[in-house]
């Protein structure tokens, strides 16, 4: 039975930033997947971007936690406390009818994890939960032909992992999926400027770095940053210029590790599949599809052509919208959790 009020749901537990779709509204939720808390008596304080704004400046007694690590939960308990506070920010509570609700989740995620992240689905509410892959969504968000006898591939990078499949018929044929997406960028970042200029910077300077000036293959308007941290030699604050070309190196092991799922997904693919790659291509979605020179570094790696989705940031939760908004005719490529 449908929700007649409009209230269900579709959700992207991201390991960055949590998504959330209503359906017949569209994306009504996008907060960072941060919970602060303090510590004296367990109870949550702020979630989303206030928590954000914490990280780093609190006092011993209030920590911020991610509760999701590398695209799973690490933390369930605060999971669940995130998942209730965020689907009350969008009205589920007190409703007449509860919604159903769709959460994408990577292919990396196991049965247990399934158990947990449903558990917290319905403790904040949800009448029934469905389990959704995020390449199937991220596929449908995209505008593939994921129905069709035809094959397609997409890419999806999100801030925990990395998941590649080749979909046709409604299923995921052959699917790889690696614990690198940005914050491993990210890492790199903070090791690369530590080890060289013996400067200490933060993960989000990191990020904001790799936003300007990141890429993955050299481009033609390329220009220096500035960054500051302290300095470890003498605890003061300085700051330097770093060249995208040092950017480019220090995130090359993980852009590597990313092509090399590709091409070892594109391995095990059927040929009849492989020969509707090479004319359709790749698609590339989530927050990594936006670094720099991707594209053209998987063109030049692969041969094979590149195309970066119309909406890649909100391509897995606009796939998984869709199937709330048209859930019986896509029931058959959702892994159903009846409660209980």
């Amino acid at each position: 039975m449908r929700n007649l009020f409009g209230r269900d749901l579709a959700i992207d537990i991201g390991t960055a930033n949590t998504v959330i779709y209503q359906s017949h509204k569209g994306i009504v939720l996008n907060e960072p997947s941060v919970v602060c808390i303090n510590t004296d008596n367990g109870n949550v304080l702020t979630v989303g971007s206030e928590a954000r704004k914490m990280v780093g400046r609190t006092p011993d007694n209030i920590i911020s936690i991610r509760p999701l690590k590398d695209g799973v939960v690490a933390d369930f308990e605060t999971a669940q406390k995130m998942l209730r506070m965020f689907m009350a920010m969008v009205g589920t509570r007190g409703l007449l009818s509860k919604p159903t609700v769709i959460v994408a989740v990577p292919p990396v995620v196991t049965s247990v994890e399934h158990r947990a992240i449903k558990d917290a689905a319905y403790a904040a509410g949800a009448r029934k939960v469905y389990i959704m892959e995020e390449p199937m969504a991220a596929a449908i968000g995209a505008g593939l032909p994921v129905q069709e006898p035809v094959g397609s591939m997409i890419v999806d990078i999100g801030g925990g992992t990395t998941d590649v499949a080749v979909i046709s018929l409604g299923g995921i044929v052959t699917s790889r999926s690696i614990r690198i997406g940005g914050d491993a960028l990210d890492a790199a970042i903070v090791t690369y400027v530590k080890n060289e200029y013996n400067l200490l910077i933060g993960d989000r300077t990191a990020e904001e770095l790799k936003m300007a000036i990141g890429s993955a293959f050299k481009t033609s308007d390329e220009a220096s940053a500035r960054v500051r941290g302290r300095d470890l030699v003498t605890g003061l604050p300085k700051d330097l210029q770093v060249t995208p070309a040092e950017i480019r190196s220090a995130i090359s092991d993980g852009v590597g590790r990313i092509i090399s799922a590709i091409k070892a997904t594109l391995d095990e693919t059927p040929p009849d599949l492989v020969a509707d790659l090479s004319r359709n291509g790749i698609v590339l979605a989530g927050g990594g599809a936006l670094l720099r020179g991707l594209p053209e570094r998987l063109r030049h790696d692969t041969g094979m052509p590149v195309v970066v989705a119309q909406d890649p940031l909100y391509a897995v939760v606009n796939g998984a919208g869709m199937c709330v908004e048209n859930l019986d005719m896509l029931k058959q490529i959702l892994i159903p959790e009846s409660k209980g």
